[in-house]
């Protein structure tokens, strides 16, 4: 199982240049899925990956840019989509009371009983 890291890291950037190339160190680092930039100052790097060593990196940037440290280093959590309740039933074409805590009412459904009679009290089946 991969575990996925979101890396924050705080970048000396003085213009556009120097961001790009800060951008590009860092993408082009093995693991690294993805990178945005954000901040006031457009200063901080924020990249998401599996397996990326930050202090490596951030090495690689105090050479190449300029001063670096990391802000934070945390665990990506799976995103999961919420349960969605489950459908409503239109109670009033059932015929039958439904209530918001339990299971959706089954439909209504008559059955015919094989007795010759014409009145069912008069059945000696039931």
């Amino acid at each position: 199982m991969s575990l996925q890291q979101k890396i924050v890291i705080k970048v000396q950037i003085n213009c556009n240049k120097c961001r790009s190339k800060a951008m590009r160190l860092v993408a082009s680092a093995e693991g690294v899925d993805s990178v945005a930039v954000e901040g006031e100052d457009k200063d901080h790097l924020v990249l998401v990956g599996d397996g990326v060593d930050p202090a490596d990196l951030t090495c690689t940037l105090r050479k190449k840019v300029g001063h670096a440290y990391i802000v934070k280093v945390e665990e990506v959590k799976a995103k999961t989509e919420p349960e969605k309740p489950p459908p409503v039933v239109n109670a009033v074409a059932v015929g039958l009371p439904c209530y918001s805590n339990c299971p959706p009412c089954p439909p209504v459904v008559f059955y015919e009983h094989g007795c010759s009679t014409p009145s069912p009290y008069s059945c000696p089946i039931m």
